[in-house]
């Protein structure tokens, strides 16, 4: 493998980490917002029962609200666990693929060009 291949490899990795980060982030963004949805789900539960008595429709509608909290965090904690682990295994090859490089040291480079 020459060292332009390598070169082209190691930036094809780190696109592919990029897109990845952009997983993860967006995963994160979710993981908020489901939290936000049980727990929100869950206050409104408590208030309609505990204040109003028993309206159906709001229960039911606060009960979705958590359950597809919950279905939500499980799903986005689980796509961001993959991903953490496809960046982990992206950055090992892009090291390794980096320490196969013959790297030069530039010595008695003048400090200023003229």
């Amino acid at each position: 493998m020459t060292e332009d291949d390598q070169t082209d490899e190691i930036s094809q990795i780190e696109d592919r980490i990029e897109r990845l980060a952009e997983i993860a982030e967006r995963c994160r963004k979710y993981i908020l917002a489901s939290k936000i949805a049980i727990g929100g789900g869950g206050a409104l539960l408590f208030a309609i029962l505990g204040l109003w008595g028993a309206g159906q429709t709001a229960a039911l509608g606060s009960i979705a609200l958590v359950l597809g909290g919950i279905v939500s965090l499980g799903s986005n904690v689980s796509t961001l666990r993959q991903t953490e682990s496809a960046i982990g295994d992206a950055e090992a090859l892009r090291s390794q693929l980096i320490g196969r490089i013959d790297l030069r040291v530039v010595a008695d480079a003048p400090m200023k060009l003229v």
